[in-house]
């Protein structure tokens, strides 16, 4: 294992400013996206669009990787240039999305569990080979009534620990994204309690796996109420909450956290994480690795359209500069209205 290697790569991936483009979409995922703005999920279409996304100019601004669908991996550009290749000149990091999704688990009715470990070494050489620098496995925990349980939380967090060795042991930057899900009418008490409870089994398991730290990024979800609750949080109160939860949890070894904006919109997303960093230095740092909140904007600009191409781009050049100054606690709304 080049450890030296892994730490390099896991700082670059948190460069101050700077944050994760997820276009990691599987195939059900992005077929949806699409076919909400009237575009049908072809080959080619799915191209055409990462495309767009990956060479928006100035994309290297404010994004340091861009995490990748295998399909997307092996893709390339109309001219013939490898999308790998496309990221690599600007200096953005290639990553790569290796599980095979979240499946009920069995005996456990209401919680799931992430497949994909069978095979997993190979297919991690393979996308080294590839161009692949870094990696991403979503565990998904859910509250509600009796959930999540202990042997749940055990499951997906022993998962994504046996997914984190392999990975450095390939050279791999492991992104570990154990996401408490937003689904429900929980408070936001209750959600850091469930969120403390997932992130420490979660360490336990890495440093029983003998995982380097040094070398691995968390993508968790931030500390929310859920989507029905009837007990909003102020941006002051999610802040608060949120890096209090990190700070008793994350071992500052670790060189970044990097949320997921989950249900969040766009905006949300940006002032959440500008407030966690406006209160000042944390021991890690913290970032954005962000699916929906930064490409929403873009399919809604591009409509399938290749007249709307420039329009697309510069939205998502705009959000990944709202975020990259969130990145520094100096996002402000009248950034948004200035736009």
């Amino acid at each position: 294992m080049n450890t030296e290697r892994l730490r390099e790569t896991a700082q670059a991936m948190v460069t101050l400013g700077k944050g994760i483009l997820a276009a990691d979409e599987s195939a059900p995922t992005i077929k949806k996206r699409l076919e909400s703005i009237g575009v049908e999920s072809t080959e080619e279409a799915r191209r055409s669009y990462r495309e767009l996304l990956l060479t928006t100019p100035g994309l290297a601004d404010h994004i340091s990787g861009v995490i990748l669908f295998d399909e997307t991996l092996r893709q390339c550009t109309a001219d013939g240039t490898p999308f790998v290749d496309i990221l690599t000149a600007q200096g953005i990091l290639p990553g790569i999305k290796v599980d095979a999704g979240a499946r009920d688990l069995a005996g456990f009715p209401g919680e799931k569990v992430t497949e994909g470990l069978d095979g997993l070494r190979e297919r991690l050489a393979g996308y080294r080979e590839l161009g692949a620098r870094f990696a991403k496995w979503r565990g998904v925990i859910a509250i509600g009534e009796g959930l999540p349980t202990d042997y749940g939380v055990g499951a997906n967090a022993h998962a994504l620990a046996r997914y984190a060795a392999l990975c450095q042991a390939e050279g791999i930057v492991p992104i570990v994204e154990p996401e408490v899900l937003m689904d429900g009418g929980h408070d936001i008490h209750l959600c850091e309690r469930v969120t403390s409870q997932v992130l420490r089994k979660t360490f336990e398991q890495l440093a029983e796996h003998r995982v380097l730290l040094e070398g691995v990024i968390l993508k968790p979800n931030m500390v929310l109420p859920g989507t029905k609750s009837t007990t909003p949080a102020t941006v002051a109160e999610i802040a608060e909450i949120t890096v209090g939860c990190f700070r008793n949890t994350v071992p500052s070894a670790v060189p970044g956290i990097c949320f997921l904006s989950g249900g969040q919109s766009p905006q949300e997303a940006t002032i959440n994480l500008n407030a966690m960093n406006a209160m000042g230095r944390h021991p890690w740092e913290l970032s954005f690795s962000y699916g929906r909140a930064l490409q929403e904007p873009v399919l809604k600009a591009w409509g399938g359209s290749s007249e709307n191409a420039v329009a697309a781009q510069h939205a998502l050049a705009v959000r990944a500069r709202y975020n990259g100054a969130a990145r520094d606690g100096k996002y402000s709304a009248e950034m948004e209205s200035a736009a």
